[in-house]
């Protein structure tokens, strides 16, 4: 799907870094009950930014920031690198 609408292989690999990220952490709220406010004072980012995340809003993200919010969930970001 992120080939048809990257300009780029490497933008696409972007793209989908990021969205795995996303639903990854969203998932971990999901799993905490949390609100939106609270997963924000979890988080270290604002109330709309969690908000952003959950719409999957990707371009909205970067992959540094969203390293950084899984990290303040408690979470370690492994990436593998395979053969295209």
């Amino acid at each position: 799907m992120w080939d048809a609408v990257a300009d780029t292989a490497e933008e696409a690999a972007n793209l989908r870094m990021r969205a795995e990220l996303m639903m990854q952490i969203a998932e971990v709220i999901e799993a905490k009950g949390w609100k939106q406010a609270e997963a924000a004072a979890h988080c270290g980012v604002t109330q709309p930014r969690i908000n952003d995340l959950l719409r999957g809003r990707i371009s909205r993200f970067s992959l540094d920031a969203l390293v950084n919010i899984a990290t303040a969930l408690g979470r370690r970001v492994h990436v593998e690198l395979e053969a295209a």
